[in-house]
């Protein structure tokens, strides 16, 4: 009972640090201020976390739940890529920590550090020998863009357009980069 309770108070610390980063930055957030939206005490976030630069590392672990991409014809590749990344940020974009660690990584080296890793451990070996190593980084890139106009700057005309039509729109240009 004691390691349930225990994996909800690591869980809810999580989930109030991953907000609190998002909206406000690694500057601006304070222990005290993800405690309190955990509803516990600061100490309990020290005491599962240390400091507060481990908490943004916890905060920035992330798995990007690929698909098997082994079985994905190549011309449907570009589409299943938009969709996943879609999908994941369609549910509730606020809570996805891929997106809290694009809007860090912009001013925070630790984040920037951590969005390369992520991609070159994750994107690329996932795409295989379906893709040119050297496209891995661009398709990322474009993905990447995806996430800063549509869900962290809003852009309007990219915003407004729904998931079906953001994937036959974009997909091209992610075919484009496959060689």
């Amino acid at each position: 009972m004691g390691a349930r309770s225990s994996d909800r108070t690591r869980a809810a610390i999580l989930r109030a640090a991953r907000a609190h980063f998002a909206r406000h930055g690694y500057e601006r957030t304070t222990i005290r201020a993800v405690a309190a939206d955990a509803g516990i005490d600061a100490s309990m976030v020290m005491r599962y976390f240390g400091s507060k630069e481990n908490l943004f590392d916890a905060a920035l672990t992330i798995d990007l739940r690929l698909p098997d991409l082994s079985a994905v014809a190549r011309d449907d590749l570009p589409q299943v890529l938009v969709r996943h990344f879609l999908d994941r940020w369609e549910g509730d974009p606020a809570d996805d920590a891929l997106l809290l660690l694009l809007r860090s990584a912009v001013t925070h080296e630790r984040a920037a550090e951590r969005l390369r890793e992520i991609f070159a451990e994750q994107v690329a070996p996932a795409l295989g020998e379906a893709v040119d190593p050297r496209c891995a980084g661009l398709l990322s890139a474009q993905v990447l863009g995806l996430a800063l106009t549509r869900y962290l700057l809003c852009a309007p005309g990219v915003a407004a357009l729904t998931p079906d039509e953001v994937t036959e729109l974009y997909a091209p240009a992610l075919a484009a980069l496959l060689p």
